[in-house]
C-alpha cells in the first residue's frame, strides 16, 4: 500500500511539476512579446494593463521547478531501469558473477545517493533551515544564520536546495527497493528494446539472483 502510494506521489510530482513549468513559460513568453506589440490607441489600455503584470521571476520558479522534476526523475529513473549503464563488463562475466557485480553495482547506487542526500541535508539545515525553524519556534536565532535568498523571488534558498536530501533519499530507497527485488525474485527492472522495422531486436542481457541468464 505504502509502496503503490509512493509510486503514485512520485509520478504526481513529476507530471506536476513538468504541467506547470511549461504552463508558466508560455504565459510568460506570450506575456513579454504582447506587452511589446503596437497598439491602436483605443486599445493602450491592454498594453498599459499587461506592463503592470511583473513576470520577471518566472523564469527563476521555472529553474527551480525543473531542477526538482529531475531529482525526482531520477528516482523514477532508477525504479523503471531507464538510466544509461555502461554494461560491458557485465556482459563478459558468467552469469554468477555478473549477478554479483550487478548486486555491487546497486549498492554502490544506494550508498552515494545516501550520502549526496546526507550532504544535502546539512547543507540545507546550515544553510536556513535551522534558522527559519528555530525562527518559527520564537527560540533565540541571533547565533544563527539567516541564509542567502532568490534573487527574483525572495526566497530562502534552502527551499530550493532541500530537493537534494529529499530526492536523493528517495532514489537510494529505489535502489534498494530494486536490489531486494532482484535478490529475491531475480527481477531487474528495464525498458523493452523498442522495435525498429527493418533492424534486428536485440536480446536483453538480464542477470538474475539464480545465475541464469533471462
Amino acid at each position: 500500500m505504502f509502496g503503490r502510494l509512493l509510486d503514485h506521489l512520485e509520478e504526481w510530482i513529476i507530471a506536476f511539476l513538468m504541467g506547470a513549468a511549461t504552463l508558466l513559460i508560455f504565459v510568460a513568453v506570450v506575456h513579454r512579446y504582447a506587452a511589446g506589440a503596437h497598439y491602436p490607441a483605443s486599445l493602450q489600455f491592454i498594453q498599459d494593463g499587461l506592463l503592470k503584470i511583473n513576470l520577471g521571476w518566472a523564469q527563476e520558479l521555472c529553474i527551480y521547478m525543473f531542477i526538482w522534476m529531475a531529482k525526482f526523475g531520477a528516482a523514477y529513473g532508477v525504479r523503471h531501469g531507464t538510466h544509461v549503464g555502461v554494461d560491458t563488463l557485465v556482459r563478459t562475466l558468467s552469469p554468477e558473477k555478473a549477478r554479483w557485480l550487478t548486486l555491487i553495482g546497486l549498492a554502490g547506487g544506494a550508498i552515494f545517493t545516501i550520502v549526496v542526500g546526507t550532504m544535502g541535508a546539512v547543507l540545507v539545515w546550515d544553510d536556513g533551515l535551522k534558522y527559519s525553524l528555530f525562527h518559527a519556534l520564537g527560540s533565540d536565532v541571533s547565533s544563527l544564520t539567516e541564509g542567502a535568498t532568490t534573487p527574483d523571488l525572495e526566497l530562502p534558498v534552502w527551499i530550493e536546495y532541500m530537493c537534494i536530501p529529499v530526492a536523493s533519499y528517495l532514489m537510494c530507497f529505489r535502489f534498494l527497493q530494486v536490489m531486494h527485488k532482484f535478490w529475491t525474485k531475480g527481477e531487474l527492472p528495464h525498458h523493452e528494446v523498442a522495435h525498429v522495422e527493418g533492424l534486428e531486436d536485440v536480446d536483453n542481457y538480464v542477470p538474475t539472483a539464480e545465475g541464469t541468464l533471462k
